[in-house]
């Protein structure tokens, strides 16, 4: 396998913390490139960052780009975007990821708009696959999956012509890989030479606010959606999910209605979830919400319409009022411990 053919992977992180997303990336890239029989590289850059190096190894990287500076401990966008050019430029990847998150919608279109090279954003799902153009076959490139207008249909996005193609790809919507620490990976350090002139902003004090939701590590959810009503009605959503020790979630629905704050949301718009035990209580099951949580172990599905898409995929479904069977489980379970 060649370097110069690798599947690559910025790196994100924050004083030393690698992104849940960037290993995520790391995980798909492995698949991307064993389907396309070249490598996957990733790109470092931080401050004391090289013990990461052993981490990326064990979830597919064969080659790690390295350049460690104590000034890149947090990201600024003009030396980041330096060493990722330069990178891309010297070792000529054929596709290039970044997380969907503030740092990689900063930082990939910079790169994009030097390199001339086209990049999709919030990516859902990537393929490999081929395509025609009038009278041009391309063979084994990149299908960009994401939602467009709004979520109400999934786009398949090709930038065939020119290498690397780019994407950002959304937190959670990657599974991560059952880590193999005999996995080695080479280390290329980055003869790169930031000056004063690349660092012209300086961060003087940072704010940190923790999240109030965890949706992508809880092991239970308790989702409610547009039949819950109205704001108020959602207590009842609440006091489930409390008492069952679960996360509160919600439809896309459910938040455009102003029942319920956006980080609550479950589906392609919003977070891609895999709990042990999913609870859709008043949701129909479009396909935007069912993607981002068709991949939980278990799905207890409420809902007055027996024909609602949610039950196509629930294991347990219960056909009733949200308003009566919600209470009902509530003082069964509290019955019961």
């Amino acid at each position: 396998m060649s370097n110069d053919l690798s599947v690559m992977v910025y790196i994100q992180q924050d004083s030393g913390n690698l992104a849940e997303v960037s290993l995520e990336l790391v995980s798909k890239a492995r698949e991307l490139a064993d389907t396309l029989g070249v490598s996957v590289s990733a790109a470092l850059f931080g401050e004391k960052v090289s013990q990461e190096v052993p981490r990326l190894a064990s979830l597919g990287a064969d080659t790690v780009y390295l350049y460690e500076e104590p000034k890149l401990k947090h990201y600024t966008p003009i030396p980041y975007t330096k060493l990722m050019i330069q990178v891309i430029t010297d070792y000529k990847p054929q596709i290039v990821l970044y997380g969907a998150t503030t740092t990689g919608r900063d930082l990939a279109p910079r790169v994009a708009s030097y390199l001339k090279v086209g990049l999709t954003a919030d990516c859902t799902d990537l393929q490999i696959g081929d395509h025609k153009q009038g009278e041009t076959d391309y063979k084994n490139i990149l299908y960009q999956i994401r939602p467009a207008f709004g979520g109400n249909i999934i786009a398949t996005i090709v930038c065939p012509e020119k290498k690397p193609q780019m994407s950002t790809v959304r937190e959670g919507v990657m599974r991560m890989n059952t880590p193999d620490t005999s996995r080695k990976a080479n280390i290329v350090k980055v003869p790169a030479n930031l000056g004063a002139a690349d660092f012209p902003s300086e961060i003087i004090d940072r704010v940190l606010q923790e999240k109030t939701v965890n949706l992508k590590g809880a092991n239970i959810i308790v989702s409610g959606g547009f039949g819950v009503g109205n704001k108020q009605n959602f207590k009842l959503i609440r006091e489930l999910a409390e008492t069952i020790g679960a996360e509160v979630g919600a439809s896309r629905a459910a938040v455009d209605a102003g029942f319920i704050s956006k980080d609550h949301q479950v589906g392609q718009t919003g977070t891609t979830v895999r709990p042990k035990l999913y609870v859709a209580c008043g949701i129909s099951g479009a396909i935007q919400h069912r993607a981002g949580m068709d991949g939980s172990a278990r799905i207890i599905a409420i809902n007055t319409d027996p024909e609602a898409p949610i039950f196509g995929i629930a294991q347990y479904g219960i056909v009733g009022d949200l308003f009566d069977v919600i209470p009902r489980m509530i003082k069964a379970y509290k019955a019961r411990v």
